[in-house]
């Protein structure tokens, strides 16, 4: 009998991904899948909650994953019931009966620790100008509120909802453009900046829960949808420019850094990136 010391780290794990119907958060949840754990997609929109579960369902239809799969609808947007909508997403995703299957017979608790916690979700990108009179205070705010103030929010109730160990982790999401920023792009660079220092902090005071950053460069995802066949090509172009291997990355490369986080019991309070050599160019 083989014994595997990596590909079964996840095995038997709970992992929440925030985003993770679409893009790099949707690739997160294939390869936390992929490797044992059972998962949970989040997102504020139920259609693509929805969506997502029937796409992970068809690329993974045999019972040792469907039984694998869930997700809910949580709003990290509205600062008035951002926290109510937090501790509602924590008491479904430890839930017993979110995962039917996994049920025991003789099982007391009310809770089943989540192991991992992983945020992508983020607002569409509305890059303002400084010198723009639209550049004002509620925009500033705005910008911040999914991925920083409900980052924080996250981490305020984490204690409560994940397994205290330095098995268990939270993985954040800033960008290449927090090191390196381009033109217009200072309101990006504010926010990575200050999630990468958020994460930092929290790892020393979730510890031993562990607390990350990984910062991607330019990821071809469906963000870009809104984009016309020519404009897309001109900025996929300008991207892959920038790049040592002369691409854009893909979700599911980019998933491995959220991979790695989540595997190694060492790594704490760190920035992983995945740029293709963007820093380098």
């Amino acid at each position: 009998m083989t014994t595997h010391i990596s590909t079964n780290k996840l095995a038997n794990t709970r992992v929440l991904i925030i985003g993770g119907t679409s893009g790099i958060g949707f690739a997160v949840a294939r390869i936390a899948l992929e490797h044992g754990a059972s998962i949970i997609v989040a997102s504020s929109n139920p259609d693509k909650v929805t969506s997502a579960i029937t796409r992970l369902k068809t690329l993974y239809p045999d019972d040792q994953y469907t039984a694998r799969i869930a997700g809910t609808v949580c709003n990290l947007g509205d600062p008035a019931s951002l926290e109510a909508n937090v501790l509602n997403l924590y008491t479904f995703s430890t839930a017993p009966d979110t995962f039917p299957t996994q049920i025991q017979t003789n099982q007391t608790t009310d809770k089943v620790p989540l192991d991992h916690v992983v945020l992508t979700a983020g607002d569409a990108l509305n890059l303002r100008n400084p010198t723009d009179s639209s550049f004002d205070v509620p925009y500033i705010q705005s910008s911040g509120t999914v991925r920083y103030i409900g980052g924080l929010i996250l981490a305020k109730h984490a204690p409560t909802y994940l397994r205290q160990a330095p098995s268990s982790s939270i993985t954040f999401t800033s960008g290449v453009n927090t090191t390196r920023p381009m033109p217009g792009w200072t309101i990006v660079t504010a926010m990575g900046a200050a999630i990468e220092g958020m994460a930092r902090g929290l790892a020393v005071d979730l510890a031993p829960i562990r607390v990350n950053t990984v910062s991607p460069g330019a990821v071809l995802t469906e963000i870009f949808g809104s984009l016309g066949a020519e404009d897309m090509e001109k900025l996929v172009e300008r991207f892959r420019a920038g790049t040592l291997v002369g691409e854009i990355g893909r979700p599911e490369d980019v998933a491995e850094a959220y991979l790695y986080i989540m595997k190694d019991r060492f790594v704490t309070g760190e920035v992983v990136g995945s740029n293709g050599g963007r820093l380098l160019k």
